[in-house]
């Protein structure tokens, strides 16, 4: 039996989970179970701040994607083309092109890290206006004078008393203006 490889699906944006769950049922309806290992939808943790609240939710790498660890057959490229919310295999054809071992290992690290340290939603540049929205500083405003993204914070310059003053920030504690 020919090692199993991993290919990318296409499937409707939005419906990766419904897919993945009709693509493992109807592997396990045709007796194919054991041609199909794993099913992944690539996906990290996102941090946001709602209404003054923290908010964790999932963000997808590849919107309309999943990857498939399989053997690829006759009977299993129709089990996975045939299914409900899939339009087919990346790369197209009846002999899709496998993605490499290492590419697939790169994703999951990337999805372990988010799952530990979400990332934050939003992203700041230099020179953006901002507004604090939490701690001493809150409601005051002023600009993103630099990202430090490795410890996802921001240093800011908010006028106190007429002067620009800078005041280094978590992500969380401001937002866009």
């Amino acid at each position: 039996m020919p090692a199993k490889k991993w290919y990318i699906v296409h499937t409707y944006s939005g419906q990766e989970a419904k897919a993945k769950q009709s693509l493992l049922e109807r592997a396990r309806t045709f007796g194919h179970e054991g041609d199909f290992d794993e099913v992944l939808i690539p996906e990290e943790n996102v941090v946001e701040v709602v209404k003054g609240e923290k908010r964790t939710s999932k963000r997808k790498f590849f919107p309309g994607y999943i990857l498939v660890h399989m053997n690829l057959t006759d009977e299993t490229w129709h089990i996975v083309n045939d299914t409900p919310k899939v339009t087919g295999f990346v790369g197209g054809g009846n002999q899709p092109p496998p993605i490499p071992d290492e590419d697939v290992a790169k994703m999951t690290e990337q999805m372990k890290e988010g799952a530990e340290k979400p990332k934050p939603r939003i992203l700041f540049e230099e020179g953006e206006s901002v507004r604090v929205i939490s701690g001493p500083f809150a409601n005051f405003s002023g600009f993103v004078d630099e990202v430090l993204p490795d410890k996802e914070k921001v240093r800011v310059m908010v006028q106190v008393f007429g002067r620009a003053t800078p005041v280094v920030l978590d992500y969380m504690h401001v937002e866009k203006a």
